[in-house]
């Protein structure tokens, strides 16, 4: 596991996050409700880190639904605030 997943991981676990303007609009436009997306980060399973990414580091992670659709997750890390970021979310078979 990348130490940037397992921060953002750690912060998410501590309530320590933030859900963006943008993901809350792709959530809702998805069906996907906030707590899923929150609750799948702790099975999620690492798709790549960019700690050089800006304006903050990311995180892609592929989670699932309870019945199980897959889906990406995108985090961040706001280290200003010792927090995570949900970015944005979206479905493996839609761009």
């Amino acid at each position: 596991m990348g130490a940037l997943f397992h921060t953002i991981r750690q912060l998410v676990e501590s309530e320590r996050y933030v859900v963006g303007l943008h993901a809350s609009e792709r959530l809702e436009e998805r069906g996907i409700v906030e707590w899923q997306a929150v609750a799948g980060l702790e099975d999620g399973r690492l798709i790549v880190e960019r700690p050089d990414a800006r304006p903050n580091p990311v995180v892609e992670v592929h989670e699932w639904l309870p019945d199980g659709t897959k889906f990406k997750a995108i985090w961040s890390l706001l280290p200003r605030n010792n927090a995570a970021k949900l970015v944005t979310v979206h479905f493996f078979d839609q761009v």
